[in-house]
């Protein structure tokens, strides 16, 4: 069984003062720390690259849950494994020739694969990176388009979290986008076990609670089946 992980996404944080955030998750029960890298080009955003993870791993020993919304992944897999990264998610849909020396890297450099998916990307696109000789070890499901925070999470992205977990039961499946108490038990019933939130967490006047009521939400679904 896929253990729950709740994962903050820094992006909705206070970036002028990342270690403290990162630091104030961490004491609320954040399993994971959500960094979100766009280029500007594969999403309209710029935000975080290699340097804002090496400087905030100086400060934490936490799992750096990289999603990678770039058009070349492959260029900042050497880089990301230096800084610290632990986890590289990249994109499906600009990766379907090279996801396999793309996956290979990933690991030599001591991170772990995923690959995530926009709306609009059937869920059958993902099945050969997980059927693969070296396969991802986690799918992201994106529940808003990516790009932006503070988006209307997407119930009808659920149907993937469904056929997937079906598929996969031991896999990690991540969900990312719009996830906050009204939404969380709609995605843990379908089967999501990551839960990537952003301004449900750090917009909480409690996010030690939050944080805590989506971790019982996947449990609870988990123990019933």
């Amino acid at each position: 069984m896929a253990a729950a992980k709740i994962a903050p996404s820094m992006l909705s944080s206070d970036f002028a003062n990342l270690a403290s955030e990162a630091d104030r998750m961490l004491k609320c029960g954040a399993d994971w720390l959500h960094m979100d890298i766009m280029d500007g080009h594969f999403v309209p955003n710029l935000t975080i690259g290699a340097p804002v993870i090496q400087s905030l791993r100086k400060h934490t020993k936490a799992y750096l849950d990289c999603h990678l919304m770039v058009t070349n992944p492959l260029d900042y897999v050497e880089p990301l494994g230096k800084a610290g990264a632990s986890g590289f998610t990249f994109h499906v849909e600009i990766s379907k020739d090279n996801w396999q020396e793309l996956v290979q890297q990933i690991k030599s450099k001591g991170m772990r694969p995923g690959v995530a998916l926009k709306p609009g990307t059937p869920i059958e696109e993902v099945y050969p990176l997980l059927e693969g000789e070296n396969p991802v070890e986690l799918v992201l499901v994106m529940t808003v388009e990516p790009g932006f925070g503070g988006q209307k999470f997407m119930p009808e992205m659920m149907d993937k979290v469904r056929v997937l977990r079906k598929k996969y039961p031991s896999l990690d499946i991540e969900v990312d986008g719009g996830l906050g108490p009204s939404t969380i038990t709609v995605a843990a019933s379908a089967g999501a076990n990551c839960i990537v939130a952003g301004s449900s967490v750090f917009g909480a006047s409690e996010p030690a609670q939050v944080i805590s009521l989506m971790r019982k939400s996947v449990e609870e679904v988990q123990q019933i089946n």
